[in-house]
């Protein structure tokens, strides 16, 4: 349950009434969004992430960017997240528990679950291997795109904001991370 009370929409006022009500007309409406509108400098900042996955998917393409974005959300244990990718690897025919990945599929697995573990001990070796599949200018795409992963991971697992009716289905399917449980 949420660790914040929610405002019902018809107590939205100014540009998060008319931002609610654009989400609405589009069925754009999750808990998450619901929760920022509650703030529209938080909710204007966060939807960034629309832009930035734009740019990943792009990149990257649409199979590696969710396998990345799942491998941060996963690594940082956000309930949330985790599940909106698991159900995205499952439209894309993925089982989310065992696939194989390629080889840059596999290295931005890895750079998601270190960005999450400790960004400061991102390799050497791993942006190397990054940079065999893309430019500089790609890779701060990939960075970038993670960081506000990451961030976002950070936004609903802080406030506890509740998972959206239609994950519920597969809450069941959310492992938590333990990898915090060795760190003293």
């Amino acid at each position: 349950m949420a660790r914040v009370n929610l405002k019902q929409p018809n107590e939205l006022t100014g540009e998060a009434k008319k931002a609610y009500d654009e989400l609405a007309s589009k069925g754009k409406i999750t808990n998450m969004k619901l929760v920022m509108l509650q703030d529209y400098g938080t909710y204007k900042a966060f939807m960034g992430w629309y832009d930035s996955w734009a740019s990943l998917e792009k990149v990257v393409g649409l199979r590696a960017a969710t396998i990345y974005a799942h491998s941060v959300s996963t690594t940082n244990g956000c309930m949330l997240c985790s599940l909106f990718f698991i159900s995205d690897l499952k439209e894309l025919g993925i089982d989310p528990n065992n696939f194989e990945v390629s080889e840059n599929e596999k290295l931005l697995q890895d750079l998601g679950r270190q960005i999450v573990k400790d960004p400061t001990k991102v390799s050497d070796e791993l942006l190397n291997g990054l940079r065999k599949f893309y430019t500089d200018e790609e890779i701060i795409v990939i960075v970038g795109f993670g960081a506000q992963m990451q961030a976002t991971n950070n936004f609903n697992s802080v406030l506890g904001v509740d998972v959206d009716e239609r994950l519920l289905p597969i809450k069941d399917q959310f492992k938590p991370a333990t990898w915090r449980e060795v760190i003293k």
